[in-house]
């Protein structure tokens, strides 16, 4: 692999925005942090595969009404809408501390660490490319990645368009190892969520249930439903456009514990129903 010379530093979320034919660039914007500049050799092998400043997960985040979960998920493999990054933004920083490039194969992401390295599919034209993920974003609902307009031309996306990401597991844990230093792979296993100790499994009875997001994607909901059955009875219940990922049939007891170990391990701020009503989530 060419080697790296040099690395740089971080952006960050700015409000949603009207979306257009070209996104616009007050979906995206900085956190304040320093700069020095991300240099590579041509090979663009080099730069997918290059160490960033530092690998970034994040906590979790609403967009709307619509909460979104960063973390790790080397099996991600999701259709959905993608657009195109500004390119007046060329040369900003991004959310894991390097600096875009939109001549380079680079992307947007809601959940993924950055950088993840994922391969992307045009599903009007089958054409696809791989591509880094370093970025947060896009900011509205209705699209799930956006990117470079030099990735965009290379895959004939002109205007929004329908996609597949898949994230490349082997390439990912590898740009993972060379940002954080480890020396040895780690398999998916390895990644997979632990659950807390003191997380408790409710019995099927109870008249409260704690809502631990909700998406407009049923498979965004479906993946994080797997990981929330760790704290109980977990469901994705459907309301209108909507997929939201329920915890049920929690006694006030058992409530209130998963309420709280969401907040504590899962950085989560969950909401109570009793009874299908909303209720104050610190009332029990």
């Amino acid at each position: 692999m060419k080697k790296l010379v040099s690395l740089a530093v971080l952006t960050a979320l700015l409000s949603a925005c009207m979306e257009t034919t070209q996104n616009s660039a007050s979906e995206y914007g900085s956190e304040g942090f320093g700069e020095e500049t991300l240099v590579t050799e041509s090979s663009n092998d080099a730069y997918l595969m290059a160490a960033a400043p530092r690998y970034y997960i994040g906590n979790a985040y609403k967009v709307e009404d619509v909460q979104y979960i960063p973390s790790e998920d080397f099996s991600y493999n999701r259709t959905g809408m993608a657009g195109i990054i500004p390119t007046e933004l060329n040369g900003v920083k991004t959310s894991n501390g390097e600096v875009y490039d939109m001549n380079q194969m680079v992307a947007t992401s809601k959940t993924l660490p950055l950088p993840t390295i994922a391969k992307v599919t045009n599903l009007e034209n089958g054409q696809s490319l791989t591509v880094r993920v370093n970025n947060r974003g896009p900011f509205v609902n209705s699209r799930i990645m956006d990117l470079s307009p030099a990735a965009a031309a290379k895959i004939g996306l002109t205007n929004q368009t329908k996609v597949q990401v898949q994230v490349l597991q082997e390439e990912s844990m590898a740009v993972k190892n060379a940002t954080t230093g480890e020396k040895v792979a780690v398999v998916v296993e390895e990644e997979a969520p632990v659950a807390p100790a003191a997380a408790p499994v409710a019995t099927p009875s109870g008249d409260y249930s704690v809502q631990v997001a909700a998406f407009y994607a049923e498979d965004s909901a479906n993946a994080l439903v797997q990981k929330m059955r760790a704290y109980g009875d977990a469901n994705v219940i459907k309301e209108g456009d909507m997929f939201k990922v329920r915890i049920e049939n929690l006694d006030a007891s058992s409530a209130r514990s998963v309420i709280d170990s969401l907040r504590s391990s899962e950085g989560m701020a969950p909401g109570l129903l009793k009874n299908g009503r909303w209720v104050n989530a610190d009332s029990i």
